[in-house]
């Protein structure tokens, strides 16, 4: 098999991560992005413009490689489709494996909108018959501090339901370990989150401890949550996933803390205090 490894996304803040770890590495790598003025530099790393738009730039950029990491497309309101059309065209050039991110709990009816997408997602792939690892992420820790409002506050409707939020730091260390050996971890899915169970008026309590200034979390009904969204004048689709997201942790239905991180990397995930202080 050879061992050029395909890394899309490398313009933001996961895929990004990815590369530099696997150029750290010395691993063989070609990213694959939409905006060659927007590629970090990335020593050793070949780069090739493509889309997931475009099926057949897509699977050009991916002559010859080993295995893909594929970073699910931005927020979209057809992005299954966007998706479908990666894989198919990776399966097309000839790729025997790909490693992509999808989230925790993932599944065709669970609250979190865009987890539907992901679970779509999982089962185009298996379908194929194409090798693959499944990187099943929690809410990020690193956008944690977004959530709260210029008054100090955090709204939305996640109760006091419980999640283990990751740092992309971790899922950087854990994509990079299996992209060197994805043959290791075929056919398995990984649910990434961080050490700590964590209500949403916990979150509040650390943020503030390191900001130096109040966070408060504020619980909201799910209608109150789409009202106090309507001002962004955002599409539907949009406001539904950022209100589900919280819904999702109210609805318990992230409710999980693994070893995942430690298992495939050795170290232990990032807390929420040091994701803030680094």
């Amino acid at each position: 098999m050879s061992d050029l490894i395909a890394v899309t996304g490398a313009t933001g803040g996961l895929g990004g991560r990815i590369a530099r770890r696997l150029a750290q590495s010395g691993a063989r790598q070609r990213l694959v992005v939409r905006d060659l003025s927007r590629v970090p530099r990335i020593e050793g790393a070949e780069t090739v413009q493509a889309s997931y738009e475009d099926p057949a730039a897509f699977a050009a950029a991916l002559d010859g490689a080993g295995v893909l990491m594929l970073i699910s497309a931005t927020e979209h309101p057809d992005r299954v489709a966007l998706h479908t059309a990666a894989v198919d065209a990776a399966v097309a050039a000839g790729v025997p494996r790909i490693v992509y991110t999808s989230f925790l709990g993932a599944g065709p009816e669970c609250t979190f909108t865009f987890g539907q997408d992901h679970w779509h997602t999982e089962r185009h792939i298996e379908e194929t018959g194409v090798g693959f690892t499944f990187l099943r992420d929690s809410l990020y820790l690193d956008f944690l501090a977004d959530m709260v409002g210029d008054d100090g506050v955090i709204r939305g409707p996640a109760g006091d339901g419980r999640f283990a939020p990751v740092a992309r730091d971790d899922v950087a260390a854990v994509a990079a370990t299996i992209l060197q050996d994805p043959h290791a971890h075929e056919s398995a899915t990984y649910d990434l989150t961080g050490p700590d169970l964590l209500t949403m008026t916990e979150v509040a309590s650390v943020l503030s401890s390191v900001r130096g200034s109040q966070v408060t979390f504020e619980n909201e009904t799910l209608d109150e949550a789409y009202a106090s969204r309507a001002k962004y004048d955002a599409p539907d689709w949009a406001v539904a996933g950022w209100v589900t997201s919280y819904a999702a942790i109210g609805a318990g239905e992230l409710d999980a803390a693994t070893d995942h991180v430690m298992k495939v990397t050795g170290h232990p995930p990032m807390t929420l205090a040091q994701v803030l202080q680094a």
